[in-house]
């Protein structure tokens, strides 16, 4: 991986692994039972530069490259809490990057900075009950009068939003313009009308999800991220942002399930012999691994570009669609590689299955991916980027 990573990030990656292991790792099974992450761990986030790999150093970031993003993801999701590491990732890459992007200097004064330091949680409000993919159809409304917008509507499905401090909201500032009527808004969760309804999930246990209703919240006029009834094409362009993480959580994720089934079944004995030394087994086990290393390699090959300054919707797209679907496949596996054992909780592959089914329904379904990827491949249309 030389042609990725330096020995720069080699070092970040020892230090992260380090951290994760001494400040997260044993209170996992606490937050897992409670589908509650302590807020210090923010704080040591926070002092740690964790939360501010993509911000300017102006707003107390580190603005590094992509691949300290990589390594980040990475690391997260080989500690076995997907819910956990989507409480991180969602807050700095799905809330922040709006505000990395689109925030005055105001704006980022007063959430930025206090969340690359931990102090403010973020979720993002895009999805809604009655749609989700489906952006240009949200119902939630955000109507201005003199210096505040008067919001009301739900959103859904919202990483952060029960325990989160502010919610980067989309709303129809005009609802007679479809998808050219959607803004973006920075709205505080302790605002009068938010309320919030906790989900039981089948996995992400670690992670607060929830359904948000809004009923007539003021939020100041000054609170606007970016431009009014542009809000649809910053979404499209965060899009390829939170696909590309995805398909690197997924990769990443089955390379950890791969690394302790290879463990497992180097030590475990039938007939005489460790179960890695069956052709049935460590044969599947190579196709597995296979798939896994074409995903990894596909990914990087993207952040590259990215990172350089690409467009790339359809690389994302197909990162999330096949690396989500490989990462089942390995894990599913994976479990059988355990046999009984793969189905006790006190061994990983039950939460790794769990957790890992959200992938391919979560930042947009793989049968949204294939229509939009049709759409590129078939079609020829563009996807453009937004000037921001």
């Amino acid at each position: 991986m030389d042609m990725y990573f330096t020995e720069e990030h080699n070092l970040f990656r020892e230090s992260l692994k380090s951290f994760l292991q001494k400040e997260v790792v044993p209170h996992i099974e606490k937050w897992e039972s409670s589908g509650k992450i302590d807020r210090s761990i923010w704080n040591k986030f926070g002092e740690m530069g964790y939360f501010g790999l993509m911000t300017p150093e102006a707003y107390s970031g580190l603005d590094l490259d992509l691949f300290y993003t990589a390594i980040f993801l990475e690391e997260l999701q080989k500690i076995n809490s997907g819910g956990f590491a989507a409480a991180m990732w969602a807050h700095q890459y799905l809330a922040m990057t709006y505000l990395n992007k689109l925030a005055t200097d105001e704006q980022k004064r007063a959430y930025l900075e206090p969340s690359v330091l931990g102090n403010k949680i973020g979720c993002l409000g895009i999805s809604e009950p009655f749609g989700g993919s489906d952006v240009a159809a949200m119902r939630t409304t955000a109507e201005k009068k003199g210096d505040v917008y008067i919001v009301n509507g739900s959103k859904t499905f919202i990483t952060n939003g029960v325990y989160g401090d502010y919610i980067i909201l989309a709303a129809k500032t005009d609802g007679n313009a479809g998808h050219k009527g959607i803004s973006m808004l920075i709205m505080d969760t302790n605002a009068n009308g938010v309320s919030s309804n906790k989900l039981n999930k089948l996995g992400w246990w670690a992670s607060d999800t929830a359904e948000l209703a809004f009923d007539n919240v003021e939020v100041p006029v000054s609170n606007l991220l970016g431009e009014e009834n542009a809000g649809f094409a910053y979404i499209m362009e965060a899009f390829a942002l939170e696909r590309l993480v995805m398909g690197v959580n997924a990769h990443a994720r089955a390379e950890y399930a791969l690394d302790y089934a290879l463990q497992y079944m180097s030590e475990r004995e039938a007939f005489g012999k460790s179960i890695d030394q069956f052709q049935a087994l460590r044969h599947r086990l190579v196709d597995l691994y296979s798939d896994m290393l074409l995903c990894k390699q596909f990914n990087y090959a993207t952040i590259a570009q990215m990172d350089k300054g690409a467009y790339v919707v359809k690389e994302a797209s197909i990162s999330k669609l096949k690396s989500t679907k490989m990462a089942d496949e390995v894990i599913y596996n994976c479990l059988q590689f355990l046999g009984g054992y793969g189905y006790i909780e006190d061994y990983p592959m039950a939460r790794l299955s769990r957790d890992s089914r959200l992938g391919p329904i979560g930042g947009g379904t793989s049968e949204i991916l294939k229509e939009i990827l049709a759409k590129i491949i078939v079609d020829k249309k563009e996807y453009r980027k937004p000037t921001m």
